[in-house]
């Protein structure tokens, strides 16, 4: 029978240990604050920068939101970035992308005070990742590798085959695998739009890590008996409901688990493990910047 991995589950069990490290943080007069910046009205980031304050809530820290039009100019930006790295009760803080045209991201996270990009994408964390020495796990790929441990799926030894080499997770996740840590020790094979033979990839795969953007895109005739898989994928399709559209993933589901020894849905996965991740960075930094010792989980 397949297990579904209940990414809700693992997720509380992450912040009920947050929690602990907060309290920590709190008797020693510290409070971990989270920012948040939002560039315009997209409905979809406006969602998520609202989950993350409502989180900070939930836990006891401090929660910041910067909005600003749609039309900001890139100094405006640049200012309010300047701001919150200067702010000692802003211990972490991101960026949501997308952000307008007129606006550079890359610029963006060079501009971030690495010690408080709890996102991780910051050029200089991403070098500490990609040497061994990350600072900042990024939110996604570090809540996969939570998802595989809680699962009892040790990636080491193990053929990885990651579809999709996103800055945001294909490309991070793949460094995180490979890595002679706890966690990794994996042998990494990162797909894209120009690999040759997708399915002859993923079928040779013990994990498979979809991550591309496309619905429903990797099915059970592209899968091995026993596979594990993490599907990162969030994608909106018509669907004859209330609300006109229903969310899956880029595995088809119900093809895969016929397969698959373990998956995560959508929704209820990796979704529930990337905000998680990004409390548990905004604690990581709290620690780090006011000198306060804390058990991570």
């Amino acid at each position: 029978m397949t297990y579904v991995i209940d990414g809700d589950a693992v997720a509380a069990d992450v912040r009920t240990d947050l929690a602990g490290c907060i309290d920590t943080l709190e008797g020693a007069g510290v409070t971990p604050g989270l920012a948040t910046v939002l560039v315009g009205d997209d409905p979809a980031s406006e969602t998520y920068v609202s989950m993350k304050q409502r989180d900070c809530e939930e836990l006891g820290m401090d929660g910041v939101h910067v909005a600003l039009d749609a039309d900001a100019s890139p100094q405006e930006l640049y200012e309010a970035i300047e701001k919150l790295n200067a702010d000692p009760d802003v211990h972490g803080y991101l960026v949501q992308d997308p952000v307008p045209d007129h606006i550079d991201y890359r610029e963006v996270l060079r501009r971030i005070d690495p010690a408080k990009d709890v996102d991780g994408f910051h050029p200089a964390n991403v070098g500490r990742l990609v040497a061994g020495d990350p600072r900042f796990k990024p939110c996604t790929p570090h809540g996969v590798q939570k998802l595989l441990g809680a699962a009892g799926v040790d990636p080491e030894g193990e053929d990885v085959a990651i579809v999709g080499r996103s800055r945001i997770v294909g490309k991070p996740l793949a460094n995180l695998l490979v890595q002679k840590a706890p966690g990794g020790n994996a042998t990494v094979t990162v797909c894209h739009s120009r690999t040759t033979d997708l399915a002859a990839k993923t079928r040779a795969a013990d994990v498979v890590v979809a991550a591309v953007g496309v619905p429903e895109m990797i099915d059970g005739s592209m899968l091995a008996e026993g596979v594990v898989v993490i599907d990162v994928g969030v994608n909106r399709v018509d669907a004859a409901n209330e609300k006109g559209y229903e969310l899956v993933g880029d595995v088809a589901f119900e093809s895969a688990s016929e397969k698959a020894s373990a998956i995560t849905p959508v929704p209820g996965g990796v979704g529930p493990m990337t905000r998680a991740m990004l409390l548990y960075n905004t604690v990581k930094a709290a620690s780090e910047q006011e000198g306060v010792d804390v058990e991570l989980p």
